[in-house]
């Protein structure tokens, strides 16, 4: 029922976008701004590059798919959610907003806030898509351009969904489907697995480093 809703209610806002007659290049649909706001997606290959190091050395760094997806077709699929989503953040709300507010200022923030409450009652993914509603809105403004903010989202996305521990945002969900999640449990055979392995290798380790100061 709640991908029926939602299915729903993005073809309204598509059809509604598409019967106020606004331009490609207003929507930021067009190929003008691509190279200007290009910035953006190194900036954020960068933050996720750090994001990754730090999480590979504090042992974080973890697989999450989409079911029934390959890493590919995961990855693919979520970097064009991440287009839609800021079509709806800025085609959508944004542009009303700018029309029914008296500041730009105000209507950033207030298109941010709807875009943070959307991924209730995850907190997390709500304070990061507050900050990131809020510099994505202002850089539409400056260079109309949603496939550069699309990309960013993706590979920032990408980057939270692997680098913290699922136990913070529960892979990523809202809505019900967060509260819904649990984490996976380990059965006692394999934790016994995994100490036996620990235990052969580091025993191997001993003997071959043993044997080689007993060479003369």
């Amino acid at each position: 029922m709640q991908k029926l809703i939602g299915m729903a209610t993005f073809c309204w806002i598509v059809v509604s976008t598409l019967r106020s007659w606004a331009t490609a290049a207003s929507l930021g649909l067009g190929l003008s701004g691509i190279r200007r706001s290009l910035w953006i997606v190194y900036a954020a290959m960068l933050c996720a590059g750090l994001v990754i190091w730090i999480a590979s050395r504090m042992h974080t760094l973890h697989m999450v798919l989409f079911h029934g997806f390959t890493t590919e077709a995961s990855v693919l699929a979520y970097i064009l959610w991440a287009v839609v989503q800021q079509f709806i953040m800025q085609d959508f709300f944004l542009v009303r907003l700018l029309r029914l507010l008296p500041t730009r200022t105000l209507a950033v923030i207030v298109a941010a806030g709807l875009f943070a409450v959307a991924h209730l009652p995850n907190f997390f993914l709500m304070v990061v898509t507050l900050i990131w509603g809020i510099a994505a809105c202002t850089l539409f403004l400056r260079y109309r351009n949603l496939y550069s903010l699309g990309l960013a989202h993706g590979i920032v996305g990408l980057c939270l969904a692997i680098a913290i521990p699922s136990a913070v945002h529960h892979q990523m969900r809202v809505g019900l489907a967060y509260l819904q999640w649990h984490e996976p449990q380990v059965h006692r055979s394999q934790i016994d697995h995994i100490v036996s392995t620990d235990a052969w290798v580091t025993a191997g380790a001993t003997s071959r480093r043993s044997s080689r100061h007993a060479r003369p």
